[in-house]
């Protein structure tokens, strides 16, 4: 799946660094153009990987907006057009979709993707995806807020939007920066393998589409990989996406093979996913990457049916991503997620941290107003 990258605001410019570095190191070539926008100018200086622009430096100076999302808002619309003449020569007729990236509580990212993706859409007759990075629990209620307002937004205006929580792919007991480069590093490898997973990367043999695809029950499937269009279709329910990932060390004998692939798909969809407790979604896509002669056409049959019943949904498409590897991984993409009980009790924090920023008192100095006292002058 040839994408282009576009990374909003810090986290937003960290995240698509890792993944456009991920694809090189990994050889996928699925990423064809990496960008990195923002208005906080040492931000862009620590990104090595990607080209970089600075926006809204007659508003703010190259300091960046703070955790202001309207400001940031204000700067991207002022400058998108900017932005969009530096994406020439990244989005190409090869390009399948383009990928804005941005953490969402913040302020350039929370509140500049939603203005990008919206002019996009107005250019570009691809799929315009966005990957949000949702604030954990223990962070404030300003971010909490700020990512709300971008969700809600983001919504209505991308094709589809891939979201991550900070809670879920970080050890516990972590500091803030060990923290943020584990996700990273995690966001990079399971999104770089799923854009990798629409290339034929070793050789190009059958795709299994849909649920009403068959396979034969016996032994190793030949290299079988996903086609690009079927992540496409996946996300193409709109709203909410997730992405799980696991992986074991595979067997010598495939048909041992077949517990390890029901294994590591059930372990992506219900420990492993960007959305812990995301299971039911529209739609859905199962891919199972290893050594082809190791992959059970039998095991994967076999999990994608299992998906299907897990999610409840009849459009479950599965197949199979050859890679150079001693272990067995299943990713498990949901489309159309956003029934789940993490989404609704994020966007209550959002609702009840908006209230309380709208209920604060405006004027601090009635706080010590008591006619006892005189002013002086």
């Amino acid at each position: 799946m040839k994408v282009a990258l576009i990374g909003v605001g810090q986290a937003g410019g960290n995240v698509t660094e890792r993944l456009a570095r991920f694809d090189a190191n990994m050889g996928f070539e699925a990423v064809q153009g990496a960008l990195a926008v923002n208005s906080a100018e040492a931000d862009l200086q620590s990104l090595q990987f990607v080209d970089t622009q600075l926006i809204g430096a007659d508003r703010v100076n190259g300091h960046g907006v703070g955790a202001d999302n309207e400001l940031g808002t204000d700067v991207m619309q002022s400058d998108v057009q900017q932005v969009l003449d530096d994406l020439d020569g990244r989005v190409t007729s090869r390009s399948e979709a383009i990928v804005v990236v941005a953490g969402l509580g913040g302020g350039t990212g929370s509140g500049g993707a939603p203005v990008l993706v919206h002019h996009l859409q107005q250019i570009h007759d691809i799929p315009i995806y966005a990957l949000g990075i949702l604030p954990g629990r223990n962070e404030g209620a300003l971010y909490q807020a700020n990512a709300g307002r971008s969700l809600k937004t983001l919504l209505r205006e991308a094709d589809s939007t891939l979201l991550i929580d900070n809670d879920a792919w970080h050890e516990q007991g972590e500091s803030i920066e060990s923290a943020f480069e584990t996700i990273n590093e995690r966001i990079a490898k399971r999104v770089g393998l799923l854009f990798a997973a629409g290339e034929a990367v070793n050789g190009v043999g059958e795709s299994s589409v849909t649920s009403k695809t068959s396979r034969t029950s016996g032994g190793a499937a030949a290299a079988s990989v996903v086609d690009s269009s079927e992540v496409i279709n996946t996300l193409r329910a709109g709203g909410v996406a997730a992405l799980g990932y696991a992986s074991e060390v595979a067997s010598e004998d495939s048909s041992e093979n077949i517990t390890n692939t029901m294994s590591v798909a059930r372990q992506a969809l219900l420990t492993g996913t960007s959305l812990p407790d995301a299971t039911t979604a529209d739609s859905a896509l199962l891919v199972i990457a290893g050594q082809p002669d190791a992959i059970p056409r039998k095991g994967v049959e076999r999990a994608r049916r299992w998906l299907e019943d897990e999610t409840g949904s009849m459009q479950v498409r599965g197949g199979d991503f050859p890679l150079d590897s001693d272990r067995l991984g299943a990713l498990v993409l949901l489309g159309g997620a956003e029934r789940s009980d993490r989404i609704e009790a994020f966007m209550e924090r959002a609702r009840e941290a908006n209230d309380a920023q709208e209920s604060e008192p405006t004027d601090h100095a009635e706080v010590f107003a008591d006619d006892r006292l005189e002013n002086l002058f």
